[in-house]
C-alpha cells in the first residue's frame, strides 16, 4: 500500500491565513457562544430585532412524555414473548420515569428498556417500537435558543463577561461557523458560513482603527489599494454612519472586490450589557475570501466539490486506474511472464505452423513445460494487434499499434515518429494518432496483459494439480480480453463523457502449460 499526501481544503486554507493574520496583528483568540438565547437580539438590533430572527434557526427539541404501563401494554410485552414479573414491570416503570426527568438520555433508553426486562437489545428495541408508540409520533417544540446568526450576536455576551475583569484594550478574534435562514442556496448563498471577526475594545476608538485593521489583515492577503464605503445596510448594532465596507484591490485579479466591513458598536446596545467603553467590529466573510482568492463562481462549489462539482479525472489519472487483472504473485512467476514475452518478440513475425519452448524446468517444486504455438497454416505465431499499446488521450483509452522494439530510439517523440513513419498505414484511426502523439503512454502492451494472466494461471495450475492448461487469445474487443481492469471510477467517467475504449484487434496468441511427472 502506498500512502500519499492529501489534499488541503481551500476554505480551511484560507481560514489558516485569516488566523495567522490576526494573530499577528495582536489579536487573541477566542471562541464566542454558539448558541444564542433571542432575547440577546432583542437586546441588540432593538426594534429590528424581529426582522434579524426571522433569518435565524430555531433550535427545537422532543419532549419526553409521560409514559404509563397499564394492564394492555403488559400483556402486549409478553404477547412479544418477554416473561414478566412485578420486579421486571417496576424496573420498566423506573427507566421511563428517569427518561422523564433526563437522567436517562434517548441514547441509552432501549439498552435500559432491555436490561429492566432482561431481554436482548433487539428485543427491547421491539418493545419500544410497537407497545410504545407514543415515542415515535412526538412532535418537535422549538425552544427559545438559535444558532448564532452573526458572530456579533457573540461578541456582546463575550464582552460582557470581561468588561470588568481585564485590562484595556481588549483585542479579539473569533473564526467560526454562523448559521442563516436563507431562502434558498444558491452560487453565492450558503445556509451556514464562517465569520472571521474581530473585535477592539477601548476607552476611545474610532474608525481609523478599522481602517489600519482592515488594511493590515488584507495586506497580509496580497490586496495592495484599499477604499472605504458607507455601508447602505445600517445595521442597528453600530453606530449610525460608522459601518464601512472595505474594496481592495488586488493585482492579480485586477480588480476592486468588497472584502470586509467595519463599525463602531451601538452605545445604546452595549449599554444593555453594562458596557461603557467603546468598541470597533470588523468581520470578513471567510467563504468570501477564498472565493475571491480562488477564482471561485459558486461558492457551492468551493465549499462541497465533492457534491457540486463534477469530477474531472486527467489522463494521467485515468492511466493510473488502469491496470493488470491478474498478475503473476511469486517471483518465478513474473520471470515466466518476462519469459513468454520475449520469446513472443523474438519469435512473433515466424510463419506458422510453429511452437516455441518458453520455459522447461522446476516451477513452484513442480516440473513444468510452457509454450507459445500456432498450430494453423498460413499465419504467423502471433496476430498484428499483439504489440499494440494503450494510451490514453482526452479522456479516452485507445489501443495504437507498436513495433516490438524501437531501433534505439528513446524519447516518446521519436517513437511517435518512427510508429507514424512505418506503421502509418495501420494507422487509420485520427483518435488513435492523437493518443500516439499527445495521449500519455501507458506502456502496457496487449502481449503484456496475455503473458502476465499465463503466468498467473500457470501458478493456479501448479497449486490446483491441474495436469495441463491451454490459454487461447484471439481477438480483443475490450479491456478484460487482453487482462485489463478499469476502475470503477474511471469507467463511469468515461461513460459520462461519451469518451470511448477502443481496445481492439488480432491477437490469435496460443500458450501452453503441462506439468511433466
Amino acid at each position: 500500500m502506498h500512502l500519499k499526501t492529501g489534499q488541503t481544503h481551500p476554505l480551511k486554507d484560507t481560514i489558516a491565513k485569516l488566523r495567522q493574520a490576526y494573530l499577528m496583528l495582536g489579536f487573541s483568540e477566542a471562541i464566542n457562544p454558539l448558541f444564542i438565547e433571542d432575547d440577546h437580539i432583542y437586546r441588540q438590533f432593538g426594534p429590528e430585532a424581529p426582522a434579524v430572527l426571522d433569518r435565524c434557526f430555531y433550535l427545537a427539541g422532543l419532549p419526553r412524555p409521560d409514559i404509563g404501563i397499564g394492564l394492555g401494554k403488559i400483556e402486549k410485552i409478553e404477547g412479544l414473548g418477554v416473561d414478566l414479573d412485578e420486579d421486571k414491570i417496576q424496573s420498566l416503570k423506573e427507566v421511563f420515569r428517569s427518561y422523564k426527568k433526563g437522567d436517562t438520555s434517548g441514547d441509552d433508553l432501549v439498552l435500559e428498556v432491555s436490561s429492566a426486562l432482561e431481554v436482548e437489545d433487539e428485543t427491547g428495541l421491539r418493545v419500544l417500537e410497537r407497545v410504545f408508540p407514543e415515542l415515535k409520533e412526538l412532535t418537535p417544540i422549538a425552544s427559545k435558543t438559535t444558532l448564532r446568526s452573526h458572530m456579533t450576536s457573540g461578541w456582546f455576551i463575550t464582552l460582557e463577561s470581561m468588561v470588568k475583569n481585564n485590562p484595556l484594550p481588549v483585542k479579539l478574534f473569533s473564526i467560526d461557523r454562523c448559521f442563516r435562514r436563507e431562502q434558498r442556496e444558491d452560487a453565492s448563498h450558503l445556509m451556514t458560513y464562517h465569520s472571521a471577526s474581530c473585535v477592539w475594545m477601548d476607552d476611545e476608538v474610532s474608525l481609523d482603527m478599522g481602517m489600519a485593521v482592515s488594511e493590515s489583515l488584507l495586506e497580509y492577503f496580497g490586496f495592495e489599494k484599499f477604499k472605504f464605503l458607507p455601508d447602505e445596510k445600517k445595521s442597528k448594532y453600530y453606530i449610525p454612519g460608522t459601518q464601512t465596507e472595505v474594496y481592495g484591490y488586488h493585482p492579480q485579479l485586477q480588480d476592486w472586490v468588497e472584502v470586509a466591513t467595519f463599525g463602531l458598536y451601538s452605545p445604546i446596545a452595549l449599554a444593555r450589557y453594562g458596557i461603557d467603553q467603546e468598541v470597533m467590529n470588523l468581520g470578513v466573510g471567510a467563504e468570501r475570501m477564498a472565493m475571491i482568492l480562488g477564482g471561485y463562481e459558486d461558492i457551492r462549489k468551493m465549499v462541497y466539490p465533492q457534491i457540486y462539482s463534477k469530477k474531472v479525472l486527467s489522463d494521467r489519472e485515468i492511466a493510473s486506474m488502469l491496470r493488470m487483472n491478474l498478475y503473476p504473485v511469486t517471483d518465478v512467476g513474473r520471470k515466466l511472464m518476462n519469459s513468454i514475452i520475449s520469446t513472443a518478440q523474438e519469435y512473433s513475425d515466424v510463419p506458422s505452423p510453429c511452437e516455441f519452448t518458453v520455459f522447461e524446468g522446476e516451477f513452484m517444486d513442480k516440473t513444468i513445460t510452457v509454450k507459445i504455438i500456432e498450430p494453423e497454416e498460413g499465419t504467423k505465431l502471433l496476430g498484428p494487434a499483439s504489440w499494440n499499446r494503450i494510451y490514453i488521450y482526452d479522456g479516452n483509452i485507445v489501443g495504437v499499434p507498436h513495433p516490438t522494439t524501437f531501433n534505439g530510439l528513446h524519447s516518446l517523440e521519436d517513437v511517435a515518429e518512427d510508429i507514424l513513419g512505418n506503421l502509418g498505414k495501420e494507422i487509420v484511426d485520427d483518435l488513435a494518432i492523437q493518443a500516439l502523439k499527445k495521449g500519455v503512454p501507458t506502456r502496457i502492451s496487449y502481449l503484456e496483459g496475455v503473458a502476465a494472466q499465463a503466468a498467473y494461471r500457470m501458478e493456479e495450475m501448479v497449486v490446483s494439480g491441474e495436469e495441463q492448461i491451454t490459454l487461447r487469445t484471439t481477438i480483443a474487443k475490450s479491456p478484460s480480453d487482453v487482462n485489463l481492469k478499469l476502475d470503477k471510477v474511471a469507467m463511469r467517467y468515461i461513460t459520462s463523457k461519451n469518451k470511448v475504449i477502443d481496445i481492439r484487434g488480432p491477437i490469435f496468441c496460443t500458450i501452453t502449460g503441462e506439468i511433466k511427472e
